[in-house]
């Protein structure tokens, strides 16, 4: 096998350096795309050096959005229980919000209680804070503990799958429709993609990396208070990468006789966050088995370079206005994702401002930060007003020479 690799290498090696691009920009920063050695956009990679088993599968790198590797990405099936990420997706929204807490308690319905699949056996009336459906929706995939979460904060599941429906409208995920929040659905109208479900991952790892207080739990105990009494219950994690691959941080497993074997890994090694999603794959050790190996080889190849912004840009000039100058921030952090081996050290940064003159309107774009590496440009982010300033009249420039005079 290893006589293999290498001869695989050496003829793929070229091919292996030119194998990235920029699918989606972060909300909240910038991504580049990836160029080759000769400095040409490229695409992500469809052969590897080994074998995956599952017929769709995708790895991307978190902080750009790139693709590094696909395999029948946009190929719509069944999902199982990764529909859960979504759950979770607009759990934490709704605790961004402020809508909920992880405090409040929730009161399991007749409805709740009686999902099929998997489960924490949840009774009609029993009480568990939000906090405590988190972990039984990641650690165990309770179907109950999700419904039960859908109903608190949409009062229906109806209500809470058509937030969901919209909310992967927003994040671009084209070949999704949910037509339930756990994945219990047999229907042909409840599917999604394995680039779909790599977007709704990015965006809940990178929006709340909290989720990773609950990702990484193993075991926990909860306590069921029912009529019956008090019960204690063991939630065993259902992602086993987390024992078969040191790095991994997280995220969800499914499975169903239409879909098959799921799963969507994340990891995160050298502060670079990799995404692996596996669909359909043919048992429940092989998607575990292709996500490491995709994991693996993805961290052999990446290199990333982030610059975060943390120091305001300050004020620039402004002609024409009630005031002399604006401020201006940066929008985010950038991101850059580098598989030739190249030296991210090298990189550099010119602001590029044109001059000002009001009116301008804060948020709205004043500039840009180019990144170099090389003499090439790899990317850029957008310098905005951080204040409103509109033009100055006849009258604003009669008080503005009354000022000086009155002060002289």
């Amino acid at each position: 096998m290893r006589i293999q690799n290498r001869k695989w290498l050496r003829k793929r090696g070229k091919r292996i350096l030119s194998a990235l691009f920029a699918v989606f920009l972060s909300c909240t920063g910038a991504g580049a795309a990836y160029f080759d050695a000769a400095g040409a956009e490229a695409g992500p990679l469809t052969e590897l050096p080994f074998e995956i088993s599952a017929p769709s599968a995708i790895l991307m790198e978190a902080s750009t959005g790139q693709v590094i590797y696909e395999k029948g990405p946009d190929e719509e099936r069944s999902p199982a229980s990764i529909t859960k990420i979504m759950t979770l997706l607009l759990i934490f929204d709704a605790l961004d919000s402020g809508k909920i807490a992880l405090t409040d308690e929730v009161t399991t319905s007749a409805y709740a209680q009686s999902m099929g699949g998997s489960q924490v056996f949840l009774e009609e009336g029993e009480v568990q804070t939000v906090e405590t459906l988190i972990k039984c929706i990641v650690v165990a995939s309770g179907n109950d503990a999700s419904v039960a979460m859908a109903e608190y904060i949409s009062g229906s599941e109806e209500a809470f799958v058509a937030q969901m429906n919209e909310r992967a409208a927003g994040l671009g995920m084209n070949h999704t429709h949910f037509e339930d929040c756990c994945g219990l659905s047999n229907s042909d109208g409840h599917h999604t993609s394995a680039r779909d479900v790599a977007l709704m991952a990015r965006e809940l790892i990178t929006k709340y990396p909290e989720i990773y207080q609950y990702t990484t739990i193993w075991m926990e105990d909860i306590t069921h208070v029912t009529r019956r009494g008090e019960s204690t219950f063991t939630l065993s994690s259902t992602n086993k990468l987390l024992k078969q691959y040191e790095w991994t941080t997280g995220l969800k497993t499914g499975s169903t006789n239409k879909a098959k074997y799921c799963f969507c890994g994340t990891a995160r090694k050298n502060d670079i966050d990799l995404i692996a999603v596996v669909m359909a794959a043919p048992d429940f050790k092989v998607r575990f088995e292709d996500a490491r190996k995709l994991l693996e080889h993805g961290y052999s190849l990446c290199a990333v370079y982030t610059d975060a912004q943390t120091e305001p840009l300050g004020d620039i000039a402004l002609s024409g206005g009630i005031q002399d100058t604006v401020p201006v921030h940066a929008d985010g952090t950038f991101s850059y994702l580098d598989m030739t081996g190249a030296d991210l050290s090298a990189v550099t940064k010119e602001i590029r401002i044109p001059p000002a003159e009001a009116p301008v309107t804060e948020g709205k774009k004043a500039g840009e930060i180019v990144y170099l590496l090389g003499g090439r440009q790899i990317g850029s982010v957008d310098v905005l007003y951080g204040a409103s300033v509109r033009k100055a009249t006849y009258r604003d420039y009669l008080k503005r020479i009354w000022m000086r005079f009155l002060i002289s």
